[in-house]
This record gives C-alpha cells, sequence and structure tokens, in this order.
C-alpha cells in the first residue's frame, strides 16, 4: 500500500538508498529515513496545529528513537516527544530532548517509577490509583508535583486488544479528587488511545467513541472545580486530522508515522503535505526453493489494513528497481522474520546482491532492524547520519567508518 505512494512522491529516497547500498556505504536490514522529509512534514503539522491552538508532542518509536530524526523534528518546529515506553523515554532525555509524555500506551512498572520520575515528563499518563501514588511518591521525592494525566474509558470506546485499562468515566471525579489529595502530583488532563481511525471503506480517518469521551470527562472535570484540564488525543494524526481533534476540544496532538507520511490516510490521499519518508532495504542472498530469499530482520508491518499483495522495487540501479515490482511473500507473523521471499520470474533476472526496497508502514522499535537517517536526499547530496539500533542506541560494528 505504501510502495506507490514512495515511488511516486519521493523517488530521491529510493535512488539514494539503492545508490549508498550499491556503495557499500549502507548495510541492508535498514529503515532508511529522509531526514530533509522528515523536517519538511512536521514543520507542516506544526503549522497548521500552532494555527488551531494545539500542542504537539512528537511519536518516535516508528523511527526507532535515533537523535538524526529527533533532530529533524526539532528542526520542522516539534520540540517535544512522548514516549511509548521507559525505553523510549531514556532514548529521548539521553539525546538531550524535551520528555513530553510518558506511561500511555505503556504505563510504569513500580520499580520505574523513581527513574521516570528522574526524566521530569511534562505529563505522566496513569490507569489508576496506584499508579497515580507511585508516580506521585516518586515526584514528591525528587521534590517535584507531577502533572499526571488519567486514561478515561466509557462503554463503547474502542481499544486494540491488549490495550484496554483506565478510569471508567463514572469513578472519574472521585479518582481525580484522590489524585489531586496526593502531595507529589495533580491531575492535569485525560487521554485515550485511539482517538480516530482509519476508515477503509470510506478512505476516510474517523474519530471513535472515545474522542467523545474525553469531552465529556474533561467538561465533567471542570464542573467539578478542575481548571486546565488537558485533552491528550493521540491516534492517526497528521495535519488532515488536526482541525477535526481542535473542534472535539483537543489540546494535544502526538504525530507518529504522520512524521514519516505513513498513515493509512497517505496510502490512499497524495494530495496530503507530508511525503514518505521511510522505506525498508535489504539484499538478495540466495535462491530456493524456487524463490530468492532478501535479508529480514524488519519485515513487521504494522496491520492497519488488511492483508494485501507486498511487492518490492529489485536491481542495482534506481530505473533497474523502479521499473520493476516484484511480488513478494512475508514472513507469517508467528515466524521469525529471517528472510522474505520473491519471486523469481521477474524480468530482467534477479540476481544475488541486488537491493531490495520495500514501503510499508513500520514499527521500528519493535524489529532488530537499524535505522539509516539520511540528510541532503532532496537536494541531491545523501549523507548517512550514523547507524543507530532500534532503542536508540549507535550501531557499533555496523559500517563504522560511515555511524
Amino acid at each position: 500500500m505504501f510502495l506507490e505512494p514512495l515511488v511516486r512522491r519521493n523517488r530521491a529516497l529510493i535512488e539514494a538508498a539503492i545508490g549508498l547500498h550499491q556503495s557499500g556505504a549502507l548495510p541492508p536490514n535498514a529503515y532508511v529515513l529522509d531526514l530533509d522529509v522528515m523536517r519538511d512534514n512536521a514543520r507542516a503539522i506544526s503549522d497548521e496545529a500552532t494555527r488551531l491552538g494545539l500542542a504537539v508532542f512528537a511519536m518516535t518509536k516508528q523511527t526507532g528513537r535515533n537523535p538524526p530524526a529527533m533532530g529533524a523534528v526539532r528542526d520542522g518546529g516539534i520540540d517535544r516527544f512522548v514516549a511509548v515506553d521507559l525505553g523510549c523515554a531514556r532514548a529521548i532525555v539521553h539525546h538531550g530532548f524535551r520528555l513530553a509524555h510518558l506511561g500511555h500506551l505503556v504505563q510504569m512498572a513500580r520499580c520505574e517509577a523513581d527513574e521516570a520520575a528522574g526524566m521530569e515528563p511534562d505529563y505522566w499518563t496513569v490507569f489508576n490509583r496506584a499508579k497515580a501514588a507511585e508516580a506521585a511518591t516518586a515526584a514528591a521525592s525528587r521534590g517535584r508535583r507531577q502533572a499526571l494525566m488519567m486514561r478515561v474509558v466509557a462503554p463503547g470506546d474502542r481499544f486494540y486488544p491488549g490495550h484496554e485499562g483506565g478510569v471508567a468515566i463514572d469513578e472519574l471525579i472521585a479518582e481525580a479528587r484522590a489524585i489531586e489529595a496526593l502531595p507529589g502530583a495533580h491531575l492535569a488532563g485525560v487521554t485515550s488511545f485511539p482517538t480516530a481511525l482509519f476508515d477503509q471503506s470510506a478512505g476516510a480517518v474517523r474519530p471513535t467513541p472515545n474522542l467523545a469521551t474525553l469531552g465529556r470527562a474533561a467538561a465533567q472535570l471542570r464542573a467539578a472545580g478542575f481548571d486546565n484540564i488537558a485533552i491528550n488525543a493521540p491516534g492517526s494524526t497528521s495535519s488532515a486530522m488536526l482541525a477535526t481533534l481542535a473542534e472535539a476540544g483537543a489540546t494535544q496532538v502526538e504525530p507518529g508515522h504522520g512524521l514519516t507520511g505513513t498513515t493509512p490516510l497517505h496510502a490512499v490521499r497524495d494530495e496530503l503535505p507530508e511525503r514518505p519518508a521511510i522505506l525498508y532495504l535489504s539484499e538478495v542472498t540466495h535462491f530456493g526453493g524456487g524463490y530468492a530469499y532478501c535479508l529480514g530482520g524488519g519485515l513487521y508491518i504494522d496491520p492497519v489494513f488488511e492483508a494485501y499483495p507486498v511487492k518490492a522495487l529489485v536491481g542495482t540501479d534506481p530505473d533497474a528497481a523502479l521499473s520493476r515490482r516484484v511480488g513478494t511473500i512475508m514472513p507469517a507473523a508467528e515466524s521469525i522474520d529471517y528472510y522474505g521471499r520473491l519471486a523469481v520470474d521477474a524480468r530482467p533476472p534477479i540476481r544475488i546482491g541486488d537491493s531490495v526496497i520495500f514501503g510499508f508502514r513500520p514499527q521500528a522499535f519493535h524489529t532488530r532492524a537499524c535505522l539509516a537517517p539520511l540528510s541532503g536526499v532532496q537536494s541531491g547530496r545523501p549523507t548517512l547520519e550514523g547507524l543507530w539500533l532500534p532503542d536508540g542506541a549507535p550501531a557499533a560494528g555496523r559500517l563504522a567508518s560511515h555511524a
């Protein structure tokens, strides 16, 4: 779904990835990032959010938490970052960026509360009173009063399996008052996820019931005397959705795939300002069983669409690769993605050492691929800005002369 928009809207990234790979400067099993386009995407989102009075926190898990990518986003006007888990928070803080939000989606473990408090997040989401007490105690020990968000749930809200949890809306005021009584915390807002989802039949992003729940929750809190309640509304966030979220009362948004032009909406609409800024690079290594095999490690496709035929560009130069789409059999979800399989009936024939370019919606932090951020792609002077592991650490030993 995302290969064709990549070809149409950012051919330069494909050309840069193949050229650097064939020269030996770029390894396979790499998510290749176009920092120029990431900066421009961030600017498009930031400008629209500013117009609407929305605060923007950038998600980094999809792009592997590496500092060049975060720097490009900051250069585009988004200077605060959200952590999906403590590993994400560590990378953000270690590289000198501002931690805006943690605890949502992944709650902090009890033994992590002190470390998390030491990172001084602007907001910290809790799903219940016990987690609020842990955060408050850790913050109080450091002389701080932590701003807490509550995950609020109501009948009819939608959650991905395994993402459930939060404070029931009919218990909201009692839980809010309990938080206010904690010496190291105060209630600053409410959140949920996802507050918007792509409707494949309509080809559009629609608010979920969760967004209305947040509006009701904020209204109840204000009526009970709570002031300055933020509404944090993540999910399918791009510049095209910001007005809808603002009209529903949201005050904070958290783009992730919007920064790389890989929300579901970007797969079906080329007129959006955000352009594709990421691809997955592999390499043909051998043949067997009627297939050509390319290296895996990052062949995880975020399943926002129903299963669809996946194709790849294969070749040793951009023109050859762009002239053919090769059918691919991706590893089953329950197996380790050592390799992807390519149809061998392509013309000209596939050869060992060919570059393989995939365009799909990734979750880099979930894989064992490296991150390869490139500057200068759009000016025709691509430069590799280091190689990074999905946790944001340098990929020591992998083409060290270029890292």
